[in-house]
């Protein structure tokens, strides 16, 4: 088999931590999103190739990551988007690069912002088992939540219907992004797109495969986060952590109480604050800070700043400058 990790997005809702560098580099404990993804690939005998297919934008950056990096198995294909308006769509982009990389073998198709609990392994064999295009299956619990995903109906683990997206979604039951196809199914791509269908999300060719040849469910349970939101990054950050906290032994920690789920980054400083449920990136200066469920770039200075629910860019300073005392007087109430 071959894998293709999608990383092609810019990220836009995570700005201005994602401005310059991309989502799936952000950390989760000592390691990141997408090279949990590459360490199993890696250790699995059955993948051969491994495509990172991303943009122009950021194609040096998974460049020298990987360069740096122990994993053997991927390179990097380069989508012609520089921007989010250039982008043809994750099916698009996919068609473009099984012609561009000449794939015409078994594919396994992931997010690169997946983070998720079970083994890519298993989902292999469930594949090699079914003998047909399965897709991993999660249960939001909700509704209206579901209404947010490609949304899908099962019968005995086989899809029966798939809807993209819907207001009114028949279950809970939703596709997350990490799809295995038969090399005959990686060659309907072209297929479809010639045709006039969608070329974006890819629930629409899932929809539209599921009237050519069964279309198999892998659901599983356990964790599931997608990270392009900057709540869904901190719910992953939390689960890995499980109410802990991971600070680097290059790290400066002093008369500060930091609760749960903070991570604080090699050459961070944190004095005489309060952290919670936070991602203190590397060589920022916290001093008589109030942090909560907020990102914190790297080089970046803040003092007696009170943030919830914040993303503060790299390189930013921010001063809170006590107020004169007749104002503080006067509104010291309402704080």
């Amino acid at each position: 088999m071959d894998a293709i990790v999608l990383a092609g997005g810019f990220a836009t809702r995570l700005w201005p931590i994602t401005r310059n560098r991309p989502k799936m580099f952000l950390p989760i404990g000592d390691t990141t999103v997408i090279d949990r993804i590459f360490r199993e690939l890696e250790d699995d005998d059955r993948i051969d190739d491994v495509y990172v297919s991303t943009n122009r934008e950021f194609a040096g950056e998974f460049r020298d990551h990987l360069a740096d990096s122990p994993f053997e198995k991927p390179t990097v294909s380069v989508e012609e988007a520089r921007d989010e308006d250039e982008k043809f769509g994750v099916v698009g982009a996919l068609g473009e690069l099984v012609e561009r990389e000449g794939i015409d073998s078994d594919t396994l198709v992931i997010a690169g912002d997946n983070l998720i609990s079970f083994d890519l392994s298993s989902f292999i064999d469930a594949f090699e088992s079914n003998d047909g295009s399965t897709i991993a299956a999660y249960d939001v619990g909700d509704l209206e939540s579901a209404t947010q995903y490609g949304v899908i109906d099962i019968e005995d683990d086989r899809v029966v219907e798939f809807q993209e997206k819907p207001a009114d979604p028949a279950s809970t039951l939703v596709s997350i992004a990490c799809y295995a196809f038969p090399a005959e199914t990686i060659g309907l791509f072209d297929t479809y797109l010639s045709g006039e269908n969608n070329p974006d999300e890819p629930g629409w060719f899932i929809q539209w495969l599921i009237d050519r040849e069964p279309v198999y469910a892998f659901p599983f349970e356990g964790a599931w986060f997608d990270i392009g939101t900057p709540d869904g990054y901190l719910d992953a950050v939390s689960w890995y952590l499980d109410g802990g906290t991971l600070i680097h032994p290059e790290s400066t920690v002093e008369d500060s109480d930091l609760g749960e789920n903070v991570h604080v980054m090699a050459g961070a400083t944190v004095v005489d604050s309060k952290v919670e449920r936070s991602v203190v990136f590397p060589d920022a200066t916290l001093d008589r800070c109030r942090i909560f469920s907020s990102l914190i770039d790297q080089e970046t200075e803040l003092e007696d700043v009170s943030l919830s629910n914040a993303q503060i860019g790299a390189h930013t300073s921010l001063t809170q400058t006590p107020p004169d005392p007749w104002v503080w007087d006067q509104y010291r109430d309402s704080e």
